[in-house]
């Protein structure tokens, strides 16, 4: 079992920055991919950045050069750096990993963190 819990969230201007944060716990598993997604109330969940185990990103087109992923490997730790944040960037942001327990591949979901941008 992978539990996977998000934090950093919270209620921040138009133009202003906020870090989220997501630690993965459990034992005996390795981590591949990691990712954050969002859904904002009433629409449908959606990709914001993901980050493979060597480092490589992948960003949504309405976050690109205002987001930045990055992860640490030895903590289990992927991180959201949000910058000149919108309020279209409201939303519950949800941590995803693909884990490996024992030779078996699983996707993880996080519970989230709610993000409220204000104009």
């Amino acid at each position: 079992q992978v539990q996977l819990v998000e934090s950093g969230g919270g209620l921040v201007q138009a133009g202003g920055s906020l870090r989220l944060s997501c630690a993965a716990s459990g034992s005996a598993f390795s981590i591949n991919g990691m990712g954050w997604y969002r859904q904002a109330l009433g629409k449908q969940r959606e990709l914001v950045a993901t980050i493979t185990s060597g480092g490589s990103t992948n960003y949504a087109d309405s976050v690109k050069g205002r987001f930045t992923i990055s992860r640490d490997n030895a903590k289990n730790t992927v991180y959201l750096q949000m910058n000149n944040v919108k309020p279209e960037d409201t939303g519950v942001y949800i941590c995803n990993a693909d884990v490996v327990i024992r030779r078996i591949g699983m996707n993880c979901w996080g519970q989230g963190t709610q993000v409220t941008v204000s104009s």
